[in-house]
């Protein structure tokens, strides 16, 4: 078999050195096949096939794509030999990966944004019901006796209610519309804080293994999605490992240049990131389910056994710190998931955990605008019992008209209302009184609210559902500021 130096540059040998045939450099991708079948057609059948692309692997290591074309040299019907040649295509392949990877990440995307669009047109209507359901279960709780057996089924009750809202934050959350309250918080000191929950997730036969980095990565975060994806990752390396395995958890500084995001379909900016890698010895997965696991709904559980939105939250709490997750899988040889997010340079303030105080009432005047019914009803309940005046407005073009009539300390003002919505109210109000208080509520997801201008600094804001100890707690900090 002659080889010309050409071929020798390709694949990393000078032409003096010993080489082992071509073919045998040929990497275990399954395209390779398919070609080598081609070349034994065309011997068969003395006829030019078509070219074929083949995965080899270079002297160094590196993989090499060459595209093939070959004649067949035929004599007295026989063929004697074959003349062909080999053109190195790594560099328009590697470009054909990176437009993949882009339009999955597009894909993905859009996915993502039409069930993120699907979540926040129900939130409304489902926290302002949990709203209405948690708001009259405490009303329950107050009215009868410590010791009455209805106190139980109360608690069912408050403790559904409670559940049904983690469910719509689980549905605001991968669609990146979920409200979050990001500080300055040092990486490892969470990991630290939780690998003892951990522990307890994944059970006695599954080896937990941390590997920090030295240096204290400092990230701008919500303590508590940073730990809802851990905890995410870790239930699903544990259910990937029925038979018990290892299960490590790593950090690190790493240095993200422009090159490194277009190769990897990342959409995020180049900088230093702190790597965060969860890795099993578990079951692994194909290609082809690797591409769905973040799609809401999708799961390989048995039903009853899992949301499918496990995987879709981490998606978007991530994307909303800014950051990336891939994954790296093979069936049988485990999965790490690769998640980047910013280091930032900021000093962390140590605070200690807040108690909260007891509900207080109180006897100011309170305009409270909502248009739904019934969350407008349980409100003014609560507010009633706690000593409060309560007028109720059903828009906000009626709570304008309600202010100018009556003296009010505090307004209460849902975002999204007919005629006037909160704060096209607020703003009306604001003139007639500049010093007047006010509180938003709403259910909606956090992009609808934040195009009425609402999430600005400064601005008093409570999402839906709201339990009648936290509205009372706000309305106090708010009315004694």
């Amino acid at each position: 078999t002659y080889l010309s130096p050409q071929v020798h540059d390709i694949l990393g040998y000078k032409p003096e050195e010993a080489m082992v045939k071509w073919t045998e450099l040929a990497s275990d991708n399954p395209i390779n096949e398919e070609g080598f079948q081609r070349t034994e057609k065309a011997i068969k059948t003395g006829k030019t096939q078509a070219p074929y692309e083949l995965e080899l692997v270079h002297k160094s290591g590196k993989i090499v794509w060459v595209e093939v074309r070959e004649v067949p040299i035929v004599e007295n019907g026989k063929t004697i030999s074959i003349v062909g040649a080999l053109t190195d295509i790594t560099e328009r392949k590697q470009a054909e990966e990176e437009k993949k990877k882009f339009e999955d990440q597009l894909r993905q995307a859009q996915k993502m944004e039409a069930v993120g669009r699907l979540a926040g047109s129900i939130a409304h209507d489902f926290n302002n019901i949990l709203t209405a359901i948690i708001g009259y279960s405490n009303i329950m709780q107050i009215r009868i006796s410590e010791d009455d057996p209805l106190q139980a089924d109360v608690d069912q009750i408050l403790g559904a209610s409670q559940r049904a809202a983690q469910l719509t934050q689980s549905l605001l959350a991968f669609s990146r519309q979920q409200i979050i309250h990001p500080r300055p918080l040092r990486l490892n000191e969470i990991i630290v804080n939780i690998e003892k929950l951990l522990l307890q997730l994944i059970g006695e036969d599954i080896e937990l293994r941390t590997m920090l980095a030295d240096k204290n990565l400092t990230i701008m975060a919500d303590r508590s999605q940073i730990e809802q994806v851990l905890m995410n990752l870790v239930t699903n390396a544990r259910d990937a490992m029925p038979e018990g395995g290892l299960l490590s958890i790593s950090t690190e500084s790493v240095e993200l240049d422009s090159h490194f995001i277009k190769t990897h379909g990342y959409d995020i900016k180049p900088g230093r990131y702190c790597l965060i890698s969860v890795a099993d010895t578990g079951i692994g997965m194909d290609e082809e389910t690797r591409k769905k696991i973040f799609e809401p709904f999708f799961t390989t559980k048995v039903l009853g056994k899992g949301t499918g939105l496990g995987l879709s939250i981490i998606y978007g709490i991530i994307t909303q710190h800014n950051g990336f997750i891939d994954v790296l899988s093979k069936p049988g040889k485990g999965t790490t998931f690769k998640i980047y997010l910013p280091v930032i340079k900021s000093s962390i303030e140590e605070t200690e955990a807040e108690t909260l105080p007891p509900p207080k009432g109180g006897t100011e005047t309170v305009l409270v605008a909502e248009d739904d019914e019934v969350v407008r009803t349980i409100i003014k309940a609560i507010l009633d019992r706690f000593g409060y005046k309560v007028i109720e407005a059903v828009d906000g073009e009626d709570a304008v008209t309600l202010f100018k009539k009556n003296k009010i300390d505090l307004v209460i003002l849902d975002v999204i209302m007919p005629k006037k919505n909160g704060k096209m109210a607020f703003d009306e109000i604001k003139e007639l009184c500049p010093e007047i208080k006010a509180i938003f509520t709403s259910g909606y997801a956090t992009d609808l609210i934040d195009k009425k201008g609402i999430l600005e600094e400064g601005i008093n804001f409570i999402p839906k559902p709201v339990s009648p100890d936290d509205l009372l707690r706000k309305m106090r900090e708010v009315l004694d500021e």
